[in-house]
């Protein structure tokens, strides 16, 4: 049975219990994060793939002794700049010198990382809306691209207003067993263009 959990938590635990779904789960999740992280100090294509390559090595190893006291995300964060940083000790001056350029420029970083989670997330609520029983997910798109009210649904769809209210109601509802009350919130009042 696959795992279906947005719980870092949880996944660590499986993790440190030797579960191969759940690491894959893990790479799957973060692995492009990480390697634009890496590739924006390393500037090459390799060096960034090897560090991604080594950052989930380190993680599979030590699964047992696994302790990570902040979110999973800023640990794995932290373990490609570690990286990153052990490499240019070793007097690699063309890391040193790209690592201090990217250092200039972290805010437009930290930018283009929330742009990636933001479209991973958003890929993740369309998923789930395509999911949903066909009228529910013909309410939530009209609901959320449209920008309709719900008497314009309910036009649209030929359905009554009390009907549109309810199929939406039960589409959120739904949509909150894939992600936290909070996440979704910020999904649905997020979601630009599906």
């Amino acid at each position: 049975m696959p795992i279906r959990t947005d719980n870092d938590n949880q996944l660590l635990t499986l993790l440190a219990q030797g579960d191969e779904e759940a690491f894959t789960v893990i790479f799957e999740r973060y692995n492009k994060m990480l390697y634009a992280l890496a590739f924006r100090y390393l500037k090459s294509e390799t060096m960034a793939e090897d560090a991604v390559q080594h950052i989930f090595l380190r993680l599979w190893e030590g699964r047992q002794f696994l302790v990570v006291t902040v979110n999973l995300r800023n640990y794995l964060y932290t373990m490609v700049k570690n990286h990153i940083l052990n490499e240019i000790r070793n007097n690699n001056t063309a890391v040193e010198k790209n690592y201090e350029m990217a250092q200039l420029s972290s805010a437009e970083a930290d930018d283009v990382m929330e742009k990636l989670e933001k479209k991973e997330m958003m890929q993740k609520l369309r998923e789930a809306i395509e999911r949903l029983p066909e009228q529910k997910r013909k309410v939530c798109l009209l609901k959320l691209q449209g920008d309709l009210s719900n008497q314009e649904i309910a036009d649209q769809l030929n359905l009554s207003v009390p009907t549109v209210k309810t199929h939406y109601a039960q589409a959120v509802k739904i949509l909150r067993g894939y992600f936290s009350n909070a996440l979704l919130i910020i999904l649905l009042y997020g979601i630009d263009k599906y």
